[in-house]
């Protein structure tokens, strides 16, 4: 291509990456940055929730990737650190509320797991903020997007998470020993 015919890049696909991630964070407070944000959702109540809120034409941030599995129990520590690892800046878990559970104890799983995968985030230097666990039957679909909104405002106030560009899990994760991952974890 002749020269005056070629494109500029624009936007962030050709900027260069000057700024420290420091900077890039606050600057993110005071713009209009939008989180990105990762939703474990229950098939059976949280989903259908989702979907409620979706079929009322409820409005609500459109800041989240849903992640479908069968209880909020199933959700593990990995699952959240790879989310937050690929890119996300905050992680929901919701499901099922007590009594109300499909696999009968699976919401009380969750709880125990979420425990867990709190004591890892917290290891690894993350805000608590990140990340969530909430109950949503299948007709909350207001309170699911109440809790979305919500979420996704307190995110946006906490700043692109830092292990979003720096993908620190990698090498952090060597600096903690097995056996102390392991009683964080166990």
């Amino acid at each position: 291509m002749p020269a005056s015919t070629k494109r500029k890049p624009r936007g962030k696909r050709g900027a260069k990456k000057t700024r420290d991630t420091s900077t890039a964070r606050a600057e993110a407070r005071g713009s209009s940055w939008d989180p990105r944000i990762v939703v474990f959702a229950c098939n059976w109540c949280s989903y259908a929730g989702a979907d409620t809120a979706g079929v009322s034409r409820i409005q609500h941030q459109p800041h989240f990737r849903m992640i479908r599995v069968m209880c909020s129990g199933r959700i593990q520590p990995g699952f959240v650190l790879r989310a937050f690892e690929k890119g996300a800046d905050g992680v929901l878990v919701s499901g099922c509320h007590f009594g109300d559970c499909h696999y009968v104890f699976g919401n009380e799983r969750a709880v125990e797991q979420f425990e867990k995968t709190k004591n890892v985030v917290r290891l690894l230097g993350l805000e608590e903020g990140r990340l969530r666990l909430e109950w949503i039957s299948a007709a909350e679909g207001v309170r699911f997007a109440e809790v979305i909104n919500e979420f996704t405002d307190q995110v946006r106030q906490l700043g692109p998470s830092p292990l979003a560009d720096k993908r620190v899990i990698s090498s952090q994760s060597s600096v903690i020993s097995k056996e102390r991952a392991a009683e964080v974890v166990h």
